[in-house]
């Protein structure tokens, strides 16, 4: 087991999550709202566009958090609360704000899980587009 201390996921890093995946999804021409969390589940950094759909911003947390807690994208979870699923009871088991829509996806430094980025607005799969550009970007 390492012990080996891990840097967390800064103020600093997570405008510039926001700011890479605001860049992706003006490219795109899609106005969405992003979300990123701490590895405690914790608001680090919030945008919504000025155009953005209102629910967007509460998307965009919720896919965060579900990435969060799950660590895993969101979009790789979409199959997993469908009837038979493996986490088919999952949405509402818990009081808590998970949403199995792509567009949330965990963020990790050295292999370790730092936190998490959650973008609404777009389309689910442009959602996820624009949380993975900006993940790889941190890098």
């Amino acid at each position: 087991m390492s012990t080996t201390a891990v840097t967390p996921l800064t103020t600093q890093d997570a405008e510039a999550l926001v700011t890479a995946a605001r860049q992706a999804a003006e490219a795109a021409g899609v106005t969405v709202s992003v979300t990123v969390l701490d590895a405690g589940g914790h608001l680090l950094a919030f945008r919504r566009d000025d155009r953005a759909v209102l629910i967007s911003g509460e998307t965009s947390t919720r896919k965060a958090y579900t990435a969060l807690q799950l660590n895993a994208p969101t979009a790789d979870l979409v199959d997993a609360v469908q009837p038979g699923g493996l986490f088919h009871t999952l949405p509402t088991a818990l009081d808590r704000p998970l949403l199995f829509i792509a567009g949330g996806v965990p963020v990790h430094r050295d292999g370790r899980l730092i936190g998490a980025i959650g973008v609404g607005g777009g389309a689910p799969e442009q959602d996820h587009g624009f949380a993975s550009v900006a993940v790889r970007s941190l890098a």
